[in-house]
């Protein structure tokens, strides 16, 4: 077959082989490490945080990305979206503040900048979320269940818990440097799929119960399942080829340029940015409405805290639609396109280079954004159209969102860099046809 000539083929690489089991072992220390409860906590009281992160749609997708490590009250309970966190704030500052601007054309000294100022960055929001979360724990364990308390236990549990993020981030440039795939993304996605066993159990015996349709309707829910990742797989990959032809030129006896090349423009290019976003703008209306005593506030509240309301997922859907034309906007450039096209003597064919050049981009980036736009919108109120048909919320989280397009990237990502390791020595790729092409780039999948 097929696939165990493929595994033999990887099993004969010795330099893959040794970076595939590296991978796994640092994945192991990492899921480890989610098991690990803070020091002077009693793991017997944290029954009330596994419930509060099960029943609140928030935390559990915080609880999702981290593996279970949020509800355990582990080392590793902030996990690595504190990194992502700081690498938005950091690259929307490169759009906005020419310093940062300058630094991301040194090259790789301004790279190194970049990435020392997000690691201070990081260690900021390690602090601030450190603390919100200990305030959390303390509101859901009972006093008695701390075996440290005061102040004391305060500052030592947020040095840890931030000491434990950043060994995350370490053990995932580990990967990126010595494993296969993109490190930290792997590790979001481990987390993502660390609950999966448990969310298809629980569904699984739902189901089966008396009352909750038998294995016919189970089936059913997994067939859909199927066709929402093939289609999440469309909207990672799809992609409009733009054509390119390049000019002749001959230096001495060689000629270079004369051929005919492809910009490849993603109908997705903002990845999972615009779900981040909307979701960041549709929690400060509840936390302003829950400070305030007004009846009709509350009600506000109400209906953008249920989510699988219209209300919440109608206005969830807009801010996404919107949300991907702005991060395209600010991060695919048809000028500096144009800009390299003519320094390097390229031009579309039937276009003037320049300014027309430019707008010919633009339009097609406008025109490709809209199906892209509703896609994303779609695929990320899928989970409150599965939870209202029946399907458990921790299961119904992997019909959509954002944990769905990381999953579906992440896995691209490293099943291309494993196929180039494989044609690179000759062998067969992982596809009789065709060769698998890598994640959309940008978003936290890609760091």
């Amino acid at each position: 077959m097929k696939l165990f000539d493929t595994l033999k083929n990887i099993w004969k690489i010795e330099e893959l082989k040794t970076r595939i089991l590296t991978t796994l072992g640092l994945i192991l220390v990492y899921r480890l490490g989610t098991e690990i409860v803070l020091p002077g906590i009693n793991p017997a009281g944290l029954a009330a945080l596994k419930d509060q992160t099960s029943s609140n749609g928030v935390l559990g997708l915080l609880d999702m990305f981290s593996g279970g490590a949020f509800s355990n009250a582990s080392i590793f309970a902030l996990g690595i979206m504190p990194y992502i966190s700081a690498s938005i704030v950091v690259q929307l500052l490169g759009i906005a503040i020419p310093y940062f601007q300058r630094m991301q054309r040194e090259g790789e000294s301004g790279r190194r900048k970049i990435n020392q100022i997000t690691r201070y960055l990081t260690v900021i929001i390690l602090v601030l979320q450190g603390s919100a979360y200990l305030t959390n724990l303390h509101m859901q364990i009972q006093p008695e269940y701390f075996m440290m308390k005061g102040w004391m236990f305060t500052v030592f549990s947020v040095a840890v818990l931030a000491a434990g993020s950043m060994f995350v981030l370490w053990l995932g440039e580990k990967i990126t440097d010595k494993g296969i795939g993109n490190g930290v993304s792997i590790i979001i996605m481990i987390g993502i799929i660390a609950r999966l066993p448990f969310s298809f159990v629980a569904e699984l015996t739902s189901r089966v119960s008396q009352h909750g349709g038998g294995l016919v309707a189970f089936v059913i829910e997994i067939v859909f399942l199927f066709f929402v990742f093939c289609g999440s797989i469309l909207l990672v990959q799809g992609t409009r080829k733009v054509p390119v032809q390049y000019a002749k030129r001959i230096v001495g006896n060689k000629q270079y340029g004369g051929v005919r090349q492809y910009i490849p423009l993603k109908i997705n290019a903002a990845g999972v940015m615009p779900i981040i976003f909307a979701q960041a703008i549709m929690l400060l209306p509840i936390s302003f409405a829950n400070f305030a005593a007004s009846d009709s506030l509350s009600g506000f509240a109400a209906a953008f805290s249920n989510f699988t309301g219209f209300w919440y997922n109608f206005t969830f859907f807009i801010l996404i639609v919107a949300f991907t034309y702005f991060y395209t906007a600010i991060t695919v450039n048809p000028m500096q396109m144009s800009e390299d096209m003519k320094k390097n003597g390229g031009f579309i064919p039937g276009v003037k280079p320049g300014r027309k050049t430019m707008e010919f981009l633009d339009t097609i980036m406008s025109r490709i954004t809209l199906p892209g736009s509703i896609f994303l919108g779609i695929v990320a109120i899928l989970p409150a159209f599965a939870q209202l048909s029946g399907v458990n919320q921790q299961f119904a989280q992997f019909y959509g969102g954002t944990s769905l397009l990381i999953l579906v990237g992440v896995v691209l990502d490293t099943l291309q860099q494993i196929e180039s390791h494989l044609l690179m020595r000759h062998y067969d790729g992982l596809m009789k046809t065709g060769r698998i092409k890598g994640k959309t780039p940008g978003g936290p999948a890609a760091y």
